[in-house]
């Protein structure tokens, strides 16, 4: 197969007068726990750091390395969160649409075109176009993987210490087997996304004499 050229998108941009570009991606979609993190990045026309692909293809180690030269390199990064409740109340594409728009609205400079990872856009005045699987496509989105995955990495190696039972530090939230096994044996914690298929138990037909919800077994 022939070797894609990250650039493509940024050069196409640059050749129709625009010269910041920022690459838009997010990390945590599918998590049971925890925040959707979204991140957006600028880079220099001469950034030239090896190994910059999608986050998902990469170790933790080369993510690491990778983020910190990112930020030492890039023009512009941000980052945006937005938390399981809202997540809750708004459902998880709008909340990572949401982080997005955030992460956007955070640079500095402002940019003068987006490029998004998937097939919806975001709430902003800014030209935008959607790439599926632009991490894979766009050296710009594929910076804004890595940042956005080990930044919502770091928020729950945090929430780890404050809620240890769970094993946050080893699934960052997602469904392993132990996580959910954590559930079971000790209920959802104030993080947990109780709108997730096997955070909460189904609602009983009819609101339980106990507690009122209708959730006791």
């Amino acid at each position: 197969m022939p070797k894609v050229d990250l650039w493509a998108f940024e050069k196409a941009l640059n050749a129709q007068g625009y010269v910041h570009i920022a690459g838009v991606d997010e990390a945590g979609r599918g998590p049971l726990a925890g925040p959707v993190v979204a991140a957006a990045v600028v880079l220099p026309a001469g950034f030239a750091v090896q190994g910059v692909n999608d986050s998902k293809q990469l170790t933790a180690r080369r993510r690491e390395r990778l983020f910190d030269q990112i930020h030492a390199e890039a023009r512009a990064v941000a980052v945006g969160v937005v938390e399981a409740p809202e997540i809750d109340r708004i459902n998880i594409l709008q909340a990572a649409r949401k982080a997005m728009a955030m992460a956007v609205a955070a640079l500095d400079p402002i940019p003068h075109y987006l490029l998004i990872d998937g097939n919806c856009g975001i709430d902003s005045d800014l030209p935008q176009q959607a790439l599926v699987k632009g991490d894979a496509r766009s050296i710009s989105v594929a910076a804004a993987s890595i940042v956005a995955k080990v930044s919502r990495d770091r928020l729950m190696s945090g929430y780890h210490r404050t809620y240890p039972q769970f094993g946050f530090d080893r699934h960052k939230g997602y469904p392993t087997a132990a996580h959910k096994a954590a559930i079971d044996r000790h209920g959802p914690c104030p993080i947990h996304r109780r709108s997730f298929r096997g955070v909460c138990p189904p609602p009983l037909p009819h609101p339980c004499t106990t507690c009122g919800q209708g959730r006791c077994p």
